[in-house]
Formats: structure tokens, sequence, C-alpha cells
């Protein structure tokens, strides 16, 4: 089963400018909802593999990227299409509201 990618300011460009979406869950060790969030964030990996690429960025370890896209609460987690931002979600949402904001974008 496919796993979420590990995204760190380096590679992050990379990742993005992928021929599939690309969902990116912006989190921290430190933070409960994002622990609510992960397992999902994981199953959609197994998902949407194929399809979509999925990802995690640790805000502590990379905090380059979070800056540059102005993420102050976590999670959050974008979709980018193309190597751009297409859609947002802040804070641990259902699995099917991302599983929909994802599809809309395949």
């Amino acid at each position: 089963m496919a796993k979420a990618i590990e995204v760190t300011d380096t590679n992050f460009e990379e990742i993005i400018n992928s021929e599939h979406p690309v969902l990116i869950d912006f989190w921290a060790e430190w933070c409960g909802p994002c622990k609510m969030i992960g397992p999902i964030v994981e199953e959609l990996a197994g998902d949407y593999e194929g399809k979509a690429t999925i990802a995690k960025m640790d805000v502590d370890s990379n905090p380059g990227v979070p800056s540059q896209f102005g993420i102050r609460s976590i999670p959050t987690l974008l979709i980018f299409k193309e190597g751009k931002v297409v859609d947002k979600v802040i804070g641990a949402v259902p699995k099917s509201v991302l599983a929909d904001k994802l599809e809309a974008q395949i």
C-alpha cells in the first residue's frame, strides 16, 4: 500500500510539479488535530495511488515552504495542480471532504 511522501523545503518544487494533483498535509508532532488527520492522509495515499500524490510536510523541520504559503495554523492541507495551489483545507476534516476535493482535480 502506498504511503504519503515526506516533503521537505528541498524537494518541495519537484513534488508539486507532478503530472497528478498533489495534496500536502502541513503538520507537526505536537499538534493534536494533525494526529487525528494523519491516518486519513495515509489512507488517501493508498486510495489515490497512481491518480494523485499524497504528501506530508513537518512544519517544524521545514519552515521555509509553510511561511512562503502563509500557513499559520495546522493542520493545513493544500492541493496543487501543475505547481499551483488550487484548493485548501484548514483543520481536521472527514476523509470524504478531502476525497471530494481531490476528485475535483483529477
